[in-house]
């Protein structure tokens, strides 16, 4: 298959175009710089010049292909209704190239928003409610695809996808602990977060593009839910800091953008995933890849 990848030269992204074209499939990728259209062609992947916001780029991106990954959008909280809007308008372009071909749709997205307190699963969705509704539209948009003739699925991902070169959430608790001389937890740390490492996202991606059916909502877990507590005990050890607990009122301040974060209990399961597509995560849990110290280099 020849697959346009959006996000093509991101973190997960470099590592998904290489999954697809290690599997024998030709890759198109997104690039908007000079600096991603060069690590593109390095890669082994063909380029389309343009953006989220170039909906004729992502519809001439679709059409030269064999299906979609859309893995790119624009992570930054201050502005988050105006980017969901604009990966809407983005999965709409998507939609309208690929009606009726019975080509593959795989965007990704999150399990923020589920249930929280309980292991969420692939059959779990957001609230009508919930702040991050609008990030929701989007997944359910491209679901109703499926009523119009394309193979479209959602990989949820893990709020920590890690691994070597992170810079999301894991680094961030890591740079906090670092800059205050101790690493800490919210409450008494038995709140739970669900990760994955980056190599094994990027094979579910592939498996969703040959295999999933329309319609499907996978979920991107390996560990079900970490205790954050765990994770700040690791960082400690590795730091020679103090582990410390904080009231949920110190996090902002302690932790950045992500304090208000860090005390929700949100474990997830994969299983009906696993089921469905024989993935099988074989890469280091979030422990283990913590205890392997690159994120303390």
């Amino acid at each position: 298959m020849r697959v346009f990848v959006t996000g093509a030269s991101g973190w997960i992204g470099s590592v998904v175009v290489s999954e697809l074209i290690g599997a024998g499939h030709e890759v198109i990728g997104l690039a908007r710089s000079d600096a991603s259209a060069e690590a593109l062609m390095a890669a082994g992947a063909l380029v389309q010049r343009g953006n989220l916001e170039d909906l004729e780029s992502l519809r001439a991106g679709a059409r030269a292909s064999d299906g979609v990954v859309h893995l790119a959008y624009i992570h930054d909280f201050s502005q988050f209704d105006e980017n969901a809007r604009i990966d809407l308008e983005a999965i709409k372009a998507f939609g309208a190239e690929l009606e009726g071909s019975g080509k593959p749709l795989v965007i990704a997205g999150g399990i923020a928003g589920l249930t929280p307190g309980q292991v969420s699963t692939e059959r779990d969705v957001v609230a009508p409610d919930h702040p991050l509704r609008a990030r929701a539209v989007s997944e359910e948009t491209a679901l109703a695809l499926a009523g119009r003739g394309v193979r479209a699925s959602t990989v949820r991902l893990a709020p920590t996808v890690h691994g070597d070169g992170d810079h999301g959430f894991m680094a961030t608790i890591v740079a906090a602990a670092r800059d205050k001389g101790v690493s800490a937890y919210v409450g008494d740390g038995s709140n739970r977060w669900p990760g994955v490492h980056r190599l094994d996202a990027a094979q579910l991606f592939r498996l969703a593009v040959e295999q999933a059916p329309a319609g499907s909502v996978l979920h991107g877990i390996a560990d079900e839910g970490v205790p954050l507590r765990s994770v700040a005990e690791v960082i400690g050890r590795q730091l020679d800091i103090p582990v410390v607990s904080l009231a949920p009122a110190q996090a902002a301040e302690h932790f950045g953008w992500i304090g208000h974060l860090l005390a929700a209990d949100i474990p997830s399961s994969s299983t009906l995933t696993r089921e469905l597509l024989g993935w099988q995560p074989i890469a280091p849990g979030l422990i283990e890849d913590l205890e392997k110290g690159h994120y303390f280099r």
